[in-house]
């Protein structure tokens, strides 16, 4: 049984080893196809190494001898420059030498010249710069003479050519204006309820309105006269609306009248606002607006002031336009020259000044105020603007038939009569009457007594008497009345 057991394990040994001496066998051949192969590459990269080892000698000598053959060039270069420096030298020398000897010869030319003339350079220099000044002011003179002489020709032309063709573009209406307003009646017998009881109702709508109504023979008509439109205007309204009515007696005319001042208020309101739509102006203060509408009822030299203002901000317009200057301010301008004719009796100073003064106070440029002071002249003009206000308003009030003299002295002639009895203290209205034959002063009964009443119009005729020239006689009349009102309850 022992054999047995050893002779089983001797044949499973065999095996084992059999397998081990293949496995060494596999590893020997593999291990020499790795020599083998090592070797090979060994021998490849060797090659390569030398290979890029000849490569990259063989660029440095060409590299050598690129670097060879531009050391030769640039001392060459060098060479070349330096033979140039040698001969720039050389030449510098040469031409200091022809400087010498060139200022040498100018020297004893100049001396020569200076004692063959007498002069020295600076003298002669000094005279050829006189003489060439001279000359040339003398054709400068000339020059400007002939220019001003073109241009004042060329400047009176292209005048006169603007000035014909915007008068001619423009066609204005004249109105003939009167002092006098002709009221027309629905009947003969509308005119004694007009006068009332013992004239009552007459004395009472002159007392009012400051308007003098005369009813005469004239069938079926009576006369407002005053030497103030917008008064006069005031009373139509009054006895237009008295007469529709019926009613006259004191307490109405008082009534009516104010509303009648209301509605004229309104309509220079209206009428200003028109003047902006038609002059083509815009953003203008509502107290400017009103003032420039009032003026549809004063006239200047017998010409209405608003249509003087309508037609000069045409013809300025056009003007500017002609000149290729903005038209906008040049019509604002000229629209608004005259408003100060609104406030002259209330205001101190020329209208000019007064109306310049009122568009600086509403916010006017200062261009346009600048127009309106200078537009006759009292400040110099310094725009455009303010001279095509001047060409404007002279145009305007140039033109045969625009003014006339004869109303504006009697206009003037009343309002200095109204002026001089408004001056004594306690006097609350003055009315100008019969065509400047009579002065009604309404005085306040509790400032003026009965001998104080007497006294003013003794000092008012004799001032009258004193500065002004009238034909005939002028009445003053002055009238202090006392109220007394209760209301019943």
């Amino acid at each position: 049984m022992g054999i047995s057991a050893a002779t089983g394990t001797g044949e499973s040994v065999l095996p084992i080893v059999g397998s081990a001496a293949a496995v060494l066998l596999v590893l020997a051949v593999l291990a020499a196809l790795l020599v083998r192969r090592l070797r090979a590459d060994r021998r490849q990269a060797l090659a390569e190494v030398e290979r890029v080892r000849r490569w990259a000698e063989e660029q440095t000598g060409r590299q050598r001898a690129e670097l060879a053959r531009r050391e030769d060039g640039v001392a060459e270069e060098l060479r070349r420059l330096r033979r140039r420096e040698d001969e720039l030298a050389e030449r510098s020398v040469e031409l200091e030498r022809s400087r010498g000897e060139a200022e040498a010869l100018v020297a004893r030319r100049t001396a020569a010249l200076e004692r063959a003339a007498g002069l020295s350079a600076e003298q002669a220099h000094a005279r050829l710069l006189r003489e060439a000044e001279e000359s040339a002011r003398r054709v400068a003179a000339v020059t400007v003479r002939e220019i001003e002489r073109e241009a004042k020709e060329e400047g009176e032309r292209r005048a006169r050519d603007i000035l014909a063709g915007t008068i001619q573009r423009l066609a204005a209406e004249q109105t003939a204006e009167t002092a006098v307003t002709v009221f027309w009646l629905p009947g003969e017998e509308m005119k004694g309820r007009i006068i009332g009881r013992e004239g009552r109702n007459i004395r009472s709508f002159e007392a009012v309105t400051g308007v003098n109504l005369i009813v005469d023979d004239t069938p079926a008509s009576v006369q407002l006269s005053c030497f103030d439109p917008v008064r006069r205007e005031t009373a139509r309204l009054t006895l237009e609306q008295l007469v529709e009515d019926g009613r006259i007696h004191p307490t109405r005319i008082e009534h009516i009248h104010e509303r009648s001042r209301a509605e004229v208020e309104a309509r220079c309101l209206r009428a200003g606002e028109d003047a902006l739509l038609d002059a083509r102006v815009g953003g203008m203060h509502p107290e400017l607006v009103r003032t420039l509408g009032s003026l549809r009822y004063r006239a200047s030299y017998g010409q209405n002031v608003l249509g003087h203002l309508l037609e000069s901000a045409h013809l300025a317009g056009m003007m500017a336009a002609e000149l290729g200057v903005d038209p906008e301010p040049v019509r604002r301008a000229a629209l608004l020259h005259d408003i100060g004719k609104a406030l002259t009796h209330e205001v101190e100073g020329s209208h000019a000044a007064v109306g310049a003064d009122l568009a600086r106070r509403y916010g006017e440029s200062p261009e346009v105020v600048h127009a309106i002071a200078a537009h006759h002249g009292e400040v110099e003009p310094r725009s455009v603007t303010a001279v095509l206000t001047q060409a404007a308003d002279a145009c305007s009030g140039g033109r045969p038939g625009a003014r006339k003299e004869s109303l504006e002295v009697y206009v003037r002639r009343l309002a200095r009569l109204e002026e001089i009895a408004r001056s004594h203290t306690g006097v609350s209205e003055v009315y100008a009457m019969q065509a400047g034959r009579e002065v009604r002063v309404m005085v306040r009964p509790e400032a003026v007594d009965d001998l104080g009443a007497e006294l003013i119009a003794r000092e008012v005729a004799r001032q009258v008497s004193a500065e002004l020239t009238y034909p005939g006689r002028i009445r003053v009349t002055v009238v202090r009345e006392s109220r007394a009102t209760a209301v019943a309850g």
